[in-house]
């Protein structure tokens, strides 16, 4: 029998949890590349509309939710919303999303998770020091992932050593469940994270412009890139739906993740500004850290003129060719290459176990089993499902995944939860569960 439900440990930890899985490669590589596309600075105009409109409301609505199922024994979307309108005995099909969706993105998302282990390592060894141009840097990461054979990789061993590492890293923690496995790593990783982005954002506002006769590429013109707005931009319905889309990725709303941590909380447990404390933590690691060190950087040391098609080059090309480039360009840079990629690494992680807790979550409430046998079947079935996305990356496996459970299932999943929460459950209702046990108002303009 499964036994009694965990709970979490601290306040604290449960902050922590929740902000290490909002805190993820997003918030690094995503964030910086989608503010110097849409508009820089003028970005962060529909970013925090979209943030006081869709995300606060959102992540409180979740937070409730999940409280409020826990208390009848659920912990995953389809037990909570049956407890919500338990007349229909069709909701809780739809509450399915919110453990499909995360599914599918663990995945895949692990394997990526993988490739920042990886390249800490190589970082450290110098693996990667014989690639010195952005081809050479490009080859090296195609040879990595398998997508071809070079003179830096022969086979897709090493990548797939690395996921086996990773993969059992994340099957250790949540084996060890929600105090004793997730709330430990949290506790640990988030504050190294944050002094890890801390040190790199501190190396990179202090770099001189390294090419003498190029004065006008330096830190505050590569600020000015990301930062100066494009006002012009915001006529573009495009760059909304990007700050939206950004919005939701960046703090997990919509997935069905925070439904699951919420669950393990006491009725009497403050959602109000624990979530706001969660939100807050993630805005810091997204725009202050995440906004200083890769677009910044990236133009000190290739000009006005590339940094665009840098920037239109994606999250990964950003993070795993120019990056390392930048890093063997300045002094001490295996150092500064490893602790880059160990906080991609402890970001990728923190949000790869809150992927994957709904699923056993749903295994261990509705199906009464122990978590260990919860954890065993979850690790099997993943652990076949992970390998197309590592075996066929150069077949689309990977995008076709993420618009799947990064896009589709997330907006219809929040539009789900919203309804059942506002009209369903009833505002009233709503409103009075947000607020028990809570520690501060939420300004009435939410209800």
């Amino acid at each position: 029998m499964a036994g009694k439900r965990q709970t979490w440990g601290t306040r604290l930890g449960i902050i922590m949890a929740v902000a290490g899985s909002a805190i993820g490669l997003g918030n690094f590589l995503r964030f910086p590349v989608q503010a110097a596309s849409n508009g820089g600075g003028a970005f962060l105009i529909p970013y925090f509309i979209s943030l006081f409109l869709l995300g606060i409301p959102l992540m409180w609505v979740e937070w409730t939710l999940g409280r409020y199922g826990g208390g009848f024994g659920h912990g995953t979307a389809p037990g909570i919303f049956h407890t919500m309108w338990q007349k229909n005995r069709f909701i809780k099909y739809f509450g399915v999303i919110g453990i499909f969706g995360p599914l599918v993105i663990f995945i895949y998302y692990t394997y990526i998770e993988s490739w920042t282990l990886a390249y800490s390592f190589f970082a450290m060894t110098g693996k990667y020091s014989g690639a010195a141009t952005e081809g050479a840097m490009q080859s090296f990461l195609k040879g990595y992932q398998g997508l071809e054979r070079n003179s830096f990789f022969s086979s897709m061993a090493p990548a797939y050593l690395f996921f086996l590492i990773t993969f059992i890293a994340n099957i250790t923690v949540v084996y060890y469940g929600i105090k004793g496995g997730i709330e430990k790593l949290c506790n640990v990783a988030m504050p190294v994270l944050l002094v890890c982005g801390i040190i790199l954002m501190i190396r990179v506002l202090t770099l001189a412009a390294p090419d003498p006769s190029k004065p006008d590429w330096n830190i505050l013109n590569g600020l000015g890139y990301l930062w100066n707005p494009d006002f012009s931009a915001l006529k573009s319905a495009k760059v909304w739906l990007a700050a939206a889309g950004q919005i939701f990725f960046t703090l997990s709303v919509g997935i069905g993740v925070i439904l699951t941590y919420a669950s393990y909380l006491s009725k009497g447990d403050d959602v109000v500004l624990s979530g706001l404390s969660a939100v807050s933590t993630n805005e810091f690691a997204e725009i202050v850290i995440g906004g200083s060190i890769v677009i910044p950087a990236a133009f000190m040391f290739f000009g006005p003129v590339n940094i665009g098609a840098i920037a239109q080059g994606g999250a990964f090309n950003l993070g795993f060719v120019t990056m390392p480039l930048i890093f063997q360009k300045i002094a001490g840079g295996a150092f500064f290459g490893c602790i880059w990629f160990l906080l991609l690494f402890l970001a990728g992680i923190t949000s790869s176990v809150s992927l994957a807790q709904p699923a056993i979550a749903f295994l261990e409430d509705e199906f009464n089993i122990t978590r260990k046998r919860a954890v065993a079947i979850f690790g099997a079935a993943t652990f076949i499902l992970c390998q197309p996305a590592i075996f066929f990356l150069g077949r689309g496996v990977v995008n076709e995944l993420d618009f799947w459970g990064g896009t589709f299932c997330l907006v219809l999943f929040a539009t789900i939860e919203v309804v059942l929460f506002a009209w369903v459950f009833g505002m009233e209702n709503a409103w009075k569960e947000i607020h028990h046990g809570a520690d501060m108002e939420v300004p009435n303009v939410y209800r």
